[in-house]
Parts: structure tokens; C-alpha cells; sequence
């Protein structure tokens, strides 16, 4: 960063030449017929790199989990932050992701200058923001930020899972395997599920009718 540049004698101006701080954001929690929608936004510190970051979905579980402390402990600042069913029944799963892609910005105790959003689509910000297709694999901030938010949200399925384990949440976390809609279609649906996603919709009419 160039702090001051002489233009004219009697004149002091200020340049900047540096973006300023940038944030990654992801999502995970998009497909499940269960759960809250997580997002997860992250300022990595240059100063202390990270090995190793990814697509979460292309890590084990086990590396997943020592980058997530490892993001956490380097960072320079991070945020986790949800949109609950209700907010998914209520306003769409597209728009309830924005929401929480936003509220994951807006948590961060440091303000970025420009904010990189995996996907097509950019939350609202008041901050300058760049979707990017497949950013999770192509940009660190956005890789450690889908690893904040994918580990975050499998630890919650687990705590689904303690509240309702014949629904096998901890295996699938929510996705719409042959084990879960079975377990719809025999047990009913929980609280945790999204009522206006199809196969949860499909179950709460069939046991009305039963």
C-alpha cells in the first residue's frame, strides 16, 4: 500500500493502491429436505497460510475438520450464519441462502472492500461483491469459507440425529436419500424438515390422508 504521494509541492494527496480486505463466501445446505441453510464468510490473513484448501465436498471428513479449527485459529476474521426452515419455507431456498450469505458478511468484525461469492448469484451488500463459478475451487477465501459453513452445518445434522435417530440425519445430512424418504414416508416429517420441499410436502399429505 502506497500511503502518501506528492502531486505538487503545496499539495498532499493519498493513494491507495491495495483492494483492501477481501472476503470469501459459501453456502452448503441448498439441496437437504432438512435443516437450516449455513453461510459462511472468511478474511484469511496472508501472513499465515493455510494448506490444503479446497472444495469441501472434495475433502474427507477428517481433513475437513482439522482445516475447519485451522481456518478458525488464522484467520483474520470469520462468520457463521444460518437461514432456518421457516425462513426457507417462507421465502424460497434461493432467497433464504442470499439471506444467509449476507448475514454471514454482515457478522464479520472487519469490513471487506470486495467480497467473492461462490456461485452466479450475489447476496445483498453494501459492499463491493463478484460471483464466481465454482469459486470454491478456485479461490482460498471462498474454499475455507465452504469448509466453515459445511463442517458447521454436518455437526448440526448430528445434533438432529441425537433429537431423531431413526432418520439417519448424521449419514445423510438431510439430502433426499432412499434411507431418508423411506423414513418420511414410515415416520412422518420433524420440525427440522422443509415443508415446501416436494418429498416432505408428499409425506405430510399422506399421513393427513391415513
Amino acid at each position: 500500500m502506497r500511503s502518501k504521494r506528492l502531486s505538487k509541492p503545496e499539495q498532499v494527496s493519498l493513494a491507495w493502491d491495495t483492494p483492501g480486505l477481501l472476503a470469501g463466501v459459501d453456502e452448503a445446505g441448498r439441496g437437504p429436505l432438512a435443516g437450516p441453510v449455513v453461510a459462511a464468510a472468511v478474511i484469511l490473513d496472508e501472513l499465515k497460510p493455510i494448506k490444503g484448501l479446497a472444495d469441501s465436498k472434495k475433502l474427507t471428513a477428517k481433513i475437513r475438520d482439522r482445516l475447519f479449527d485451522e481456518i478458525r485459529a488464522k484467520a483474520l476474521c470469520f462468520a457463521i450464519a444460518e437461514a432456518s426452515v421457516e425462513e426457507i419455507d417462507t421465502l424460497n431456498i434461493l432467497q433464504a441462502t442470499m439471506l444467509a450469505m449476507q448475514r454471514a458478511v454482515e457478522a464479520l468484525r472487519l469490513k471487506p472492500t470486495l467480497v467473492y461469492v461462490d456461485g452466479n448469484r450475489l447476496p445483498i451488500l453494501d459492499v463491493r461483491g463478484e460471483a464466481i463459478v465454482k469459486g470454491d475451487e478456485k479461490v482460498q477465501e471462498i474454499s475455507a469459507a465452504s469448509i466453515l459453513a459445511k463442517v458447521h452445518r454436518d455437526r448440526m445434522c448430528e445434533e438432529m440425529h441425537r433429537q431423531y435417530p431413526d432418520y439417519g440425519f448424521d449419514t445423510h445430512k438431510g439430502y433426499g436419500t432412499a434411507v431418508h424418504l423411506k423414513a418420511l414416508q414410515t415416520l412422518g416429517v420433524t420440525p427440522f424438515h422443509r415443508k415446501t420441499f416436494a418429498p416432505v410436502t408428499q409425506a405430510i399429505l399422506a399421513f393427513q390422508k391415513s
